[in-house]
């Protein structure tokens, strides 16, 4: 058992150096500037030469307004949802008393339903003391 531990153990410190050394599985005479390419010959232009003070400026500046538009589209989600937080507490409240009203008109019209049947007993216990 102590054996195939200490065997699993080298094998995996030699595997992880194999690895560090980052030629794993790179043969040892490859070069990436001449494996496969052709010799071609092209012109290349100058770009026209700016200060780096300039570029940072305007690229600083292009940043700053997409950070300041993404504010203000921030800020104009936040007031959408603003309204809608209190359109959707103006509903609740409506749902809230109507289920209220509901609630109470549902008592009033059953104990309306039963003083209406008390009333058809007691015409037809009259109508049966009266024959």
């Amino acid at each position: 058992m102590k054996r195939i531990a200490l065997t699993i153990g080298l094998f995996a410190a030699f595997n992880c150096a194999a690895m560090a050394d980052g030629n794993a599985f790179t043969p040892l005479d490859f070069n990436d500037t001449q494996y496969g390419t052709t010799q071609t010959s092209t012109v290349t232009k100058n770009a026209p030469s700016y200060s780096s003070l300039d570029g940072d400026a305007v690229g600083n500046g292009n940043i700053q307004n997409a950070i300041i538009q993404l504010d203000n589209a921030q800020v104009d989600i936040r007031n959408d949802l603003l309204n809608c937080k209190t359109k959707y507490a103006d509903v609740d409240a409506q749902y809230k008393l109507i289920k209220t009203e509901r609630k109470t008109l549902k008592k009033q019209v059953s104990a309306i339903e039963k003083r209406i049947k008390e009333i058809d007993k007691a015409k037809e216990k009259i109508r049966k003391n009266m024959l």
